[in-house]
């Protein structure tokens, strides 16, 4: 068991205070700054890393929690390649300022001091229900607890933080951050109810009797199917990912394992194979690393992990023997016009088809529309949750946010907890016609 904790343990080290003083004196604090910009939830990064190199890690929290209360999550899984660390001005001659790693141990110090957000405001007598307890939910729950509303999380599953817990690789963000998180937003009042389903445990109408407003923040379906031969043999990835960080040690893993699809969580699923084990392992795409989902950095990680890439290869079969899998049968393909997607089109080609030896087979190709919305009779766009610049639905008084209304742009955490805080600002307004502060104890 050490051994499979070892090899799933977080990637980067916790910064010693000495070493993030010294990082934090490197940044050169610009004025309006363009990571602060590039930062989705708009986080003050030069003025939390200011106070970091002056040893105030108490107002560093603060500067982050007053625009990010998943600063902690954020700090782990966010692209910062892509977003505040990519846009900083020392990126073009030296090295950017690890604003992630600084992020962190901010963070980690309000956790282990617990100096965490506060309610300040008197209560305003207003109810809000909250379907869904990911990174979305939690940030729009936490962000109008701390103006005074009484707020009910409603989760189906078994612990809170959606994808933040149960979906994300153990070596970006340890089960643990995600849950501490959530229940750093029940300390603010917020109330939880675990195991509760809307459309089975709950309905509209109830919710509708019982509360002034509420919020949608379901993120997305399983796993698409591929509808291939053999189907039943895959591992789906957001499970394999889970089993990971639940239970490693049950596990199990191939030792010639292929996983299907392109995007980040593709990558974690062939990275946990990988260091639990696996001798081999190919990630199978049917286009080119041009058009992958997956961020650049992460595809520079895997062949790093010393994982291959199999492109222009679109799967057809699963090649059984005695009730388990022993091949991939795929044909090369070659890209045609331009789909719905906005990518090139995998046109196969006649008489191609080939055989990749596997002991597993894993499959990542993005998650199936969400269904609430044909259950409430919710207009959609692109099969997404339809909303108006307030996160309105078609429906008045509810809301929704995160993936589910993903109808164009990248998903992903940082922009659930950005959809979470402007939602709720919007609902404040609405039912009090006040503004949104957040204070720190």
């Amino acid at each position: 068991m050490r051994d499979i904790e070892n090899a799933l343990a977080e990637q980067l080290p916790p910064l010693t205070a000495n070493a993030a003083a010294v990082e934090a004196d490197r940044c050169l604090y610009c004025y309006d700054a363009p990571c602060t910009h590039a930062c989705p939830t708009h986080i003050n990064i030069p003025r939390f890393i200011k106070k970091i190199s002056t040893h105030n890690l108490r107002g560093s929290a603060a500067t982050i929690f007053a625009s990010n209360l998943l600063g902690a999550t954020c700090a782990r899984v966010c692209p910062v390649e892509e977003l505040c660390e990519g846009a900083c001005v020392l990126g073009g001659d030296h090295k950017p300022i690890a604003i992630g790693r600084l992020q962190r141990h901010a963070m980690d110090f309000a956790r282990e001091r617990h100096c965490y957000p506060a309610v300040t405001a008197a209560p305003m007598g207003r109810r809000i229900a909250v379907i869904g307890a990911g990174s979305a939910g939690l940030s729009c729950a936490g962000q109008l607890a701390i103006v005074g509303h009484a707020v009910t999380v409603f989760e189906k599953r078994d612990q809170p933080g959606g994808l933040s817990t149960f979906g994300i690789i153990a070596l970006r963000e340890p089960m643990e951050v995600a849950l501490e998180e959530a229940r750093m937003i029940e300390g603010l009042g917020v109330k939880f109810r675990i195991g509760v389903e809307l459309g089975k445990d709950l309905t509209l109408a109830s919710l509708q009797q019982e509360f002034d407003s509420i919020v949608l923040s379901v993120g997305l379906g399983g796993t698409q199917a591929l509808g291939i031969e053999g189907e039943e043999a895959i591992v789906d990835g957001l499970e394999f990912i889970e089993a990971s960080k639940t239970a490693p040690s049950d596990l199990k893993v191939g030792n010639n394992v292929i996983v299907i699809g392109a995007g980040n969580t593709a990558i974690d699923c062939a990275t946990i194979a990988r260091r639990l084990g696996a001798e081999r392992v190919t990630i199978v795409y049917r286009r080119t690393d041009c058009e992958m989902s997956c961020y650049e950095h992460e595809y520079g990680f895997a062949r790093k992990e010393g994982i291959e890439f199999r492109f222009l290869s679109q799967p057809t079969r699963v090649i059984m023997k005695d009730g388990q899998p022993i091949g991939l049968e795929c044909v090369r393909v070659e890209l045609g016009a331009t789909d719905a997607s906005g990518r090139p089109a995998p046109m196969p080609v006649k008489g191609s088809e080939f055989v990749l030896p596997a002991d597993q087979i894993v499959k990542a190709i993005g998650q199936q529309k969400p269904a609430v919305a044909a259950l409430l009779g919710i207009e959609t766009k692109q099969g997404f949750i339809a909303v108006d610049e307030s996160f309105q639905t078609s429906l008045n008084g509810v809301y929704a946010i995160g993936d589910c209304i993903r109808s164009r742009g990248a998903a992903s955490t940082v922009m659930a907890v950005e959809d979470g805080k402007l939602a709720a600002a919007a609902i404040h307004q609405q039912l009090s016609q006040q503004a949104v502060s957040v204070e720190v104890n």
